[in-house]
C-alpha cells in the first residue's frame, strides 16, 4: 500500500492520527497505547468536525496534566519535561512491536537532534519540554503503529507549508515555523503561506522527515482510501486538514532519485571506501565504483551515488569532502520501486533484520540483513551462509 500525506493545512501528530482513523485504522489500537507504553493518559477522545464544510476526524490526548503544547493545534500548558534518555529508556521498556519501537526512536532521535541544533548543547543533554508531553508519545507512536495497520509499505509526502509570526513555548517566545522544525525539514520542499500560525509542529515535521521515503507530487497509483484529520483551530484562510491518499500501484511505484558522479585518477585507493562511507552517511541509497581509463592513459574510478532529490546537496558535498573531486556531474532519473519494509525473524533466539520488497501487496523479494547474520554467526560460531539460510526459510512465512 502507497500512502501519501496531502499537508493541505499542515502536518501535526494527532492530524496524523486522524487522518489514519478516518482512513479506516484501528481505533482500539489507539486506545491501547498509552498503557503499553506506561504513560498517564486520561483520555484519547476521537470526534467528527468540518473545516471549510469538509467532514474529517479530530483526536485528542488528553493527559493527566490537562493537555500540551503542539503549535497551533494545542495550548501550552506546563508539565514535567523529559530527558532524552528518558524517553529513550521508555521506549526500550515499553510494551511495542520491535518495528514500531525503532521507529519510534529513531523519531525522537531527529527531534532531539534538532533540539541540540538549536539550543547548542550535545543529543545527550537535551531537555525536551513540549515535545516531551505523554500526548507526544502517543502522536509519534500511534502514527507508526496506525499506519502500519493501514498497511502502509511506502510512504510520500507533499511539499509543507510554513506559516509566519511567533509561538510561545518554554523556551519563550520562538519565530515560526519553530527553530526545532525547520532543523528537521533540512533538504524538504517547504513553501510559505500567508497565515499567522504554526501550520507544522515539531513532532509533524520529525515524522514527515523520518518516515517519509521521499516529498514531491502525487505518486501514481490506484486511489483505494482517502482519509481527512483535522487540526484544533478552523482557519479561515485555508482548511486545517492533512488529507492522507492511500492506494496500490501496479508495477511498483515510480520516484525520481538523482545520479550524481566524479571521475577520480588521484585518489589514494585506500581513501575510496571512506568516501562511499561518507556518500550513504550523507543520505545515498546506494554507491559504487567503477574502474575507468582516464586522460593520458591513467587508471582511475569513477564514483557514482544515487540520492533522492533531498539528500542531493548533503551527497554532492560529502563527494567534495572525501575525495579529491573538483566537480560532480548530476543526472535525473526514474525507477520503478517496490514497496518495502523491514521486518524481524528469529533464528536460534536470536533477531536478524529482513528486507521485503512488494508487489500489489504480495511478497516477490525477501532479504536477510547480512550484518545481522555475520553478527549471530559470530556469537554462534557457525556459518555466516548458514544463518542467512535459516533467515531466508523463517522469513518464508511472512505475509
Amino acid at each position: 500500500m502507497i500512502a501519501y500525506l496531502d499537508c493541505v493545512g499542515g502536518l501535526a501528530g494527532d492530524m496524523l492520527l486522524a487522518a489514519c482513523l478516518d482512513a479506516g485504522a484501528d481505533v482500539e489500537l489507539l486506545h491501547a497505547l498509552p498503557e503499553r507504553l506506561g504513560i498517564d493518559v486520561v483520555e484519547i477522545r476521537v470526534t467528527r468536525v468540518e473545516r471549510h464544510a469538509i467532514g474529517a476526524t479530530h483526536v485528542e490526548v488528553v493527559t493527566a496534566g490537562g493537555g500540551a503544547f503542539d503549535g497551533c493545534h494545542r495550548t501550552y500548558r506546563h508539565h514535567p519535561h523529559r530527558r532524552w534518555r528518558d524517553i529513550r529508556a521508555l521506549l526500550e521498556s515499553a510494551e511495542l512491536d520491535d518495528d514500531v519501537r525503532t521507529r519510534s526512536i529513531e523519531v525522537f532521535t531527529a527531534l532531539a537532534r534538532a533540539e541540540a541544533r538549536t539550543h547548542d548543547v550535545s543529543v545527550e543533554d537535551v531537555h525536551f519540554h513540549e515535545i516531551g508531553a505523554a500526548d507526544t508519545l502517543v502522536d509519534v507512536c500511534g502514527g507508526i503503529v496506525l499506519l502500519r495497520d493501514l498497511g502502509v509499505e511506502r510512504l510520500l509526502c507533499s511539499p509543507l507549508p510554513a506559516g509566519r509570526g511567533t509561538t510561545q513555548a518554554a523556551h519563550g517566545v520562538l519565530p515560526l515555523p519553530a527553530p526545532a522544525t525547520v532543523e528537521l525539514l533540512r533538504g524538504a520542499p517547504i513553501f510559505g503561506v500567508e497565515l499567522d500560525a504554526e501550520v507544522v509542529t515539531p513532532t509533524g515535521a520529525a515524522l514527515a522527515a523520518t518516515l517519509a521515503d521521499a516529498f514531491g507530487a502525487v505518486p501514481s497509483m490506484t486511489l483505494e482510501r482517502i482519509g481527512y484529520g483535522a487540526g484544533t483551530k478552523d482557519f479561515p484562510e485555508r482548511p486545517n486538514l492533512l488529507r492522507l491518499l492511500l492506494g496500490r500501484s501496479g508495477a511498483g511505484a515510480t520516484s525520481e532519485v538523482a545520479l550524481l558522479e566524479t571521475n577520480l585518477d588521484d585518489l589514494l585507493p585506500e581513501l575510496a571506501p571512506d568516501a562511499v562511507e561518507c556518500c550513504i552517511a550523507a543520505g545515498a541509497l546506494d554507491v559504487w565504483t567503477t574502474a575507468a581509463q582516464m586522460k593520458k592513459g591513467r587508471p582511475g574510478f569513477v564514483l557514482a551515488a544515487l540520492a533522492q532529490p533531498p539528500e542531493e546537496a548533503a551527497v554532492a558535498r560529502a563527494i567534495f569532502e572525501s575525495t579529491s573531486a573538483l566537480g560532480v556531474r548530476v543526472s535525473r532519473l526514474r525507477r520503478y520501486e517496490l514497496a518495502r519494509e523491514e521486518r524481524t525473524v528469529e533464528v536460534e533466539g536470536r533477531k536478524v533484520r529482513v528486507k521485503v520488497g512488494r508487489l500489489d501487496g504480495r511478497v516477490v523479494n525477501v532479504a536477510p540483513e547480512h550484518d545481522d547474520c555475520a553478527a549471530v554467526a559470530a556469537a554462534l560460531g557457525r556459518p555466516a551462509k548458514s544463518i542467512w539460510a535459516a533467515a531466508l526459510a523463517a522469513a518464508g512465512e511472512l505475509e
